[in-house]
């Protein structure tokens, strides 16, 4: 049976967020899993006007090439990506993966080197997305391997992915459109601000969080839905960043999860990079490029709606009252223009306690942010 709920989505995903218009070019990114919603916008994109085609994302291939390509089959970049990257003029995403732990054994080395190949692609599509020549956005399409991540049944985490979207609502735009105002104040209240400081006391065994970024000239961004959907955040392109930060939850990329993340920075660079599970892993995809051990954005997330972490970091990232960091590439439009194949985000808890004492956000000196909520100095309002 069709759920009506995702005829609802495609048409948040159409209209509001990519805002296609006749006659743009829409590649819809998906899995065949996915169908369902490929299908439903399909028919809001026609509905708008706008050409859909389906770009199959398929994770047995991925399998297949780290299994058998030669390193020259790794590294080779298909004409047709590179052509679709300069043409379309929107991309709309499901992330929809039918088992997560499926590049879990794969080499990680075989797996840097493939998306190291593919970094000018990926250049190039973030080049164009700061000149608002191509819009995207990417949202998660509920499956029983996400799931089981988030140790929910189906039912109960289709329940949370539509009602994270606020879905459930009479009118969702019209309740994005009223957190993007909230947000705003925020942001206009961090642009111009030329450090950002994040702190948490030691805990747990460990040395706490004690992070200083740099963003002067840095452009605060409202993320209300327009790239990633669901949404709920204030981010900026670091400009420089020295500390250290103990990551909260386990990081999960491409299958993979590394928990207990230690990273300490200095001069906007990863000097030293620890984890309880997985630090092999982790290094090595720090490791990949020259740019992945650079910082290239900082982020607070807003969605108070989202509460537990899930092993999706679309929602994790997004859960109120925490922060996250994403060493590699870096936005254009953020003002961090690093470069990099990378772009992975870690999550930092921020709210209080019985396991956590809690943490404190403040900038150039002022404090705005402490125990995961927002002070009145922010500008932030309830």
């Amino acid at each position: 049976m069709h759920d009506q709920r995702l005829d609802i989505l495609a048409s948040v995903l159409v209209n509001y967020s990519a805002k296609v218009k006749p006659g743009e070019l829409v590649a819809i990114a998906a899995d065949p899993c996915a169908l369902p919603g490929i299908e439903a916008v399909a028919k809001a994109v026609l509905k708008a006007g706008g050409h859909p085609f389906w770009l199959p994302r398929w994770q047995g291939m991925t399998e297949i090439m780290l299994e058998h390509a030669s390193e020259d089959q790794l590294k080779y970049v298909s004409p047709l990506q590179q052509h679709m990257v300069e043409t379309i003029d929107v991309q709309i995403g499901f992330w929809a993966e039918t088992n997560t732990k499926a590049l879990s054994r794969m080499d990680p080395k075989r797996t840097a080197l493939q998306q190291s190949a593919r970094k000018d692609v990926f250049k190039r599509f973030m080049e164009r997305a700061a000149k608002n020549e191509l819009r995207w956005v990417g949202s998660a399409y509920p499956t029983a391997a996400a799931a089981q991540d988030a140790e929910m049944s189906l039912a109960q985490y289709t329940e949370f992915v539509f009602s994270a979207g606020l879905l459930h609502l009479a009118d969702p735009v019209a309740a994005w459109k009223a957190i993007h105002e909230k947000q705003e104040r925020v942001r206009e209240y961090l642009q111009g601000k030329k450090e950002v400081h994040f702190r948490v006391a030691p805990h747990d065994g460990h040395d706490g969080t004690d992070l200083k970024v740099g963003v002067e000239g840095s452009t605060w961004i409202n993320c209300s839905g327009s790239h990633n959907f669901p949404d709920g955040e204030v981010f900026a392109g670091p400009r420089g960043v020295d500390g250290h930060v103990n990551y909260t939850f386990p990081a999960v990329y491409n299958g993979r999860e590394v928990e207990g993340i230690r990273l300490a920075f200095k001069d906007g660079r990863v000097v030293d990079a620890s984890a309880k599970k997985g630090e092999d892993y982790l290094i090595q995809m720090l490791d990949q490029d020259q740019g992945a051990r650079n910082l290239g954005e900082i982020a607070i997330g807003t969605n108070y709606g989202i509460t537990d972490y899930s092993r999706n970091t679309l929602f994790d990232e997004k859960i109120g009252g925490t922060f996250h960091a994403a060493v590699g590439a870096g936005y254009p439009e953020s003002g961090n223009s690093n470069e990099s194949a990378l772009h992975w985000d870690m999550v930092c808890d921020l709210r209080k306690s019985k396991s956590s004492p809690g943490g404190v956000i403040s900038a150039d000196g002022e404090e705005f942010h402490r125990d995961g909520r927002f002070l009145a100095v922010s500008g932030w309002k309830e």
